[in-house]
């Protein structure tokens, strides 16, 4: 099938990508010209792993291309996604000024009647309601391009025919090519039967499991859930809003736990295994952040205020994870006492491993707080410590190596669990400090291996 995907965000780009992976012809579309020249030479914008390596062969084999020019992929996609950016305003509300500029700009390039049936898919996270918005501006775009080609363009009778679905993404970001190609379900929302079927045809590889065996995890069918824009739009909040507040509440348990003397790792075990809880995201530590959770929640909340309701649970959520992000500087206290011309080193920056991404990190927080407290505060991030991204984040050093970040340091906090800090010399590092103190913001470490090393070892609620 012929496919457009409108922004080479995180999203756009990944669906882009895996859709020409299994066989679609894609044209990916942004307004952003040097990024479309970066991807024309075969570079990402964003780190993801596996992601180059896909779309280099996807590219060699003619089944993906990179442009800034929108009318072009309009023309070419038979399913139109809309995968620009919504980020949070200050009232909390999703700034859709991106989207409402495209779906203009899609009714715009269809206006001479000659597009054939189109699918406009809403794959960027937008309120409840978006669906039948969208429709509406794809239609102004029409008029509005009827009639400024009035002068220079016969009148035609046909109408347009384009339908909108809502299919929103799922995607954790370090694993979002696994992600897409095993997702644990696929949400496609819309009243058009006909632009159903064309969804289910795209998604048929994925669905059916026919893939190479390196991205066949899932062997099973993948569920589909079918039903209208509003709740298909009001699955994707409902599922961010319900996993963040999982992580508070881990993290509230943990903080309970540090005050009575439990194991908050081994409180996760024993009620993960109850099969109505489950164990993921009960992982204690400094909190969640990133571009999805913190923005989903917010915006729920605030469409929710909209409607006349007070969304108690999920303010609790969000101010329980806000000052779960001090925890550390709590901990570092106690052990240190006055904080002030104390070196802090920061392990990890990054919200999560496998990401370059820093949106909403707990770290920027922590480094802040530290900072007004007087502390020297020093970090190391497989990736910040290698880009030219660690230029843009104040009141830290940003070391190129863990050698450095150790040398001088009063104590070292775990930010970000990577998996390359798990097995390090910790023995030789403690020699580097000034003071051999590890608080383990993520409780990802081992706590005798850390102690054996020389580590006065702190975690959170363990």
């Amino acid at each position: 099938m012929r496919v457009c995907v409108i922004g080479t965000g995180y999203v756009g780009l990944v669906t882009g990508v895996c859709l020409a992976h299994i066989g679609h012809e894609v044209i990916c579309i942004d307004n952003n010209e040097d990024k479309i020249k970066l991807l024309n030479a075969g570079q990402s914008p964003i780190f993801e792993p596996g992601l180059v390596e896909i779309m280099k062969a996807a590219t060699a084999a003619n089944l993906l291309t990179f442009s800034t020019d929108l009318a072009a992929g309009v023309r070419h996609g038979e399913v139109l996604f809309i995968a620009v950016g919504t980020p949070a305003l200050p009232t909390g509300e999703s700034d859709t000024r991106y989207v409402e500029a495209v779906a203009r700009g899609i009714g715009h390039c269809l206006s001479n009647n000659e597009q054939g049936y189109k699918v406009i898919v809403n794959k960027s996270t937008v309120p409840i309601g978006s669906g039948d918005w969208v429709r509406m501006l794809v239609m102004d775009g029409i008029n509005d391009g009827k009639k400024n080609g009035e002068a220079t363009a016969p009148k035609s009778s046909s109408r347009v025919e384009f339908d909108v679905v809502s299919n929103p993404e799922f995607l954790r970001e370090g694993s979002a090519v696994y992600d897409t190609f095993n997702p644990d379900r696929i949400v496609l929302g819309s009243n058009s039967q006909r632009a159903l079927d064309l969804m289910q045809q795209l998604y048929a590889p994925i669905i059916d499991r026919k893939l190479e065996p390196q991205y066949l995890d899932l062997t099973d069918p993948i569920p589909v859930v079918v039903t209208d824009l509003n709740s298909a739009e009001m699955i994707k909040y409902a599922a961010n809003s319900f996993l963040a507040t999982k992580i508070s509440f881990i993290n509230e348990i943990a903080n309970i736990c540090d005050r009575v003397g439990a194991d908050v790792v081994q409180v996760a075990k024993g009620i993960g295994l109850d099969s109505r809880i489950g164990g993921k995201f009960l992982q204690a530590g400094i909190g969640w952040g990133g571009s999805c959770f913190p923005k989903d929640l917010a915006a729920l909340i605030h469409t929710a205020e909209d409607y006349g309701y007070d969304a108690q649970l999920l303010k609790a959520s969000v101010s329980t994870n806000q000052r779960q992000r001090l925890c550390v500087v709590e901990k570092l206290q106690q052990v240190l006492k006055i904080l002030k011309g104390k070196t802090i080193g920061l392990l990890g920056l990054t919200f999560k491993p496998d990401t370059d991404d820093m949106r909403d990190a707990p770290s920027l927080d922590l480094i802040e707080h530290l900072h007004r407290l007087g502390a020297k505060v020093k970090a190391y991030d497989p990736i910040v410590s290698q880009t030219g991204l660690r230029f843009g984040i104040s009141h830290v050093i940003v070391e190129t190596s863990l050698e450095q970040l150790a040398d001088g340091c009063d104590a070292l906090v775990v930010v970000t669990d990577w998996p390359q800090f798990r097995n390090l010399d910790y023995a030789q590092i403690a020699k580097l400090m000034h003071n051999a103190v590890m608080i383990d913001g993520r409780n990802f470490l081992d706590r005798e291996t850390l102690q054996q090393a020389g580590f006065y070892y702190v975690g959170i609620g363990h």
